[in-house]
């Protein structure tokens, strides 16, 4: 009883105020100091408003092309994942933004069944009590996109010196492109691979609309 109040609690907070800090942060940092370096964490939160709505169209394109019609789940993408798994592939999670966020937020990283049952549990939650505004804003401000890089205007001002109000189509696509493995890829020193993947996202873009979300 005291966890579900709690948890309801502390996800209506989280529609209000933003989100400074995530477990993945101090899990990375924690790494960091057991490998004698200083964290480094660079984050700035803005509000969706001055973020590029090129950025909010990338993220949809490449992560959930679906996010303003379902309700926190894909299950659609969940079979295709589930298939594949079946086969032996190595595949992508069939994890829409709403999970994503919901794990960003509330959870840890590394993967296991009950990090799952609970990443579906705050997803109800936020789809919930959260707009899909809410969920994009927090989703864009939180999520890891490289080495102590969180949040796309921390992102923008380290890989193109720009606020991300003033992201590209391009740049935007370049960013969402690498968030599968954000400590490995640079969206400013992109590989052939990034590239090939940043116009063919592209591509999916123009047909994904400028999203207008309820208030």
């Amino acid at each position: 009883m005291i966890f579900f109040v709690t948890s309801i609690g502390w996800t209506i907070l989280a529609r209000f105020i933003p989100v400074i800090v995530t477990p993945l942060m101090l899990i990375r940092s924690v790494e960091s100091l057991i490998d004698g370096e200083l964290p480094k964490n660079s984050k700035q939160w803005v509000p969706i408003e001055k973020i590029s709505p090129h950025m909010v169209q990338a993220v949809m394109a490449a992560e959930d092309n679906l996010f303003l019609e379902h309700n926190g789940f894909s299950f659609e993408d969940m079979k295709k994942a589930w298939k594949n798994n079946q086969k032996g592939r190595k595949i992508r999670g069939g994890s829409t933004i709403s999970q994503q966020t919901a794990k960003n937020v509330f959870l840890w990283n590394k993967r296991s069944y009950l990090r799952k049952g609970l990443e579906a549990y705050f997803t109800v939650l936020i789809e919930l009590f959260w707009s899909k505004e809410r969920i994009m804003e927090v989703y864009l401000n939180s999520i890891e996109m490289g080495e102590g890089i969180y949040g796309v205007q921390a992102a923008a001002m380290e890989y193109f010196g720009k606020d991300a109000d003033r992201l590209t189509r391009s740049q935007a696509a370049l960013i969402a492109v690498c968030l599968p493995n954000p400590r490995r890829f640079n969206p400013a020193h992109p590989s052939s691979y990034i590239l090939r993947r940043k116009n063919q996202i592209m591509y999916l873009m123009y047909k994904i609309p400028q999203a207008n979300f309820d208030k």
